[in-house]
């Protein structure tokens, strides 16, 4: 198996992990009373470093915080997609639980991208060695 489908098992493998932090951070703060906004906000806020350090060590064999200001902006463009897709799931009669269930899978297949390139310098898949 290539290297890049090894990362990507991982990914999903780690995305779990950092899936069920991140959907359990933004139930509890639903069930506190925030809503659905806010807890996304405050959700991702909580789980960019944890997932920073489970992506760089775990999936993509690097140490260290030197790359975690693109991470974080990455994790900006994510939040981003995923309030905007949010908002319009609910303005359609999505409930707010289901809603961001729904939102998971789409939002790890950008989150490998855009990750596998900051965290490589790279697009994942594209056949090109590291480094290049």
């Amino acid at each position: 198996m290539s290297g890049d489908r090894v990362r990507f098992v991982k990914f999903l493998a780690v995305g779990v992990l950092n899936t069920a932090v991140g959907l359990g951070l933004y139930w509890l703060f639903l069930l506190l009373g925030l809503t659905p906004q806010p807890a996304l906000a405050v959700a991702f806020a909580l789980g960019v470093l944890w997932n920073y350090l489970t992506h760089a060590r775990l999936v993509f064999g690097t140490g260290g915080l030197s790359r975690l200001a693109p991470y974080i902006a990455a994790y900006l463009v994510l939040y981003g997609l995923n309030a905007l897709s949010l908002r319009a799931l609910i303005a359609s009669g999505v409930g707010a639980y289901a809603a961001q269930a729904i939102l998971v899978l789409p939002m790890a297949a950008i989150a490998f991208v855009l990750i596998s390139y900051v965290l490589t310098g790279r697009l994942p898949l594209t056949g090109a060695p590291e480094g290049e």
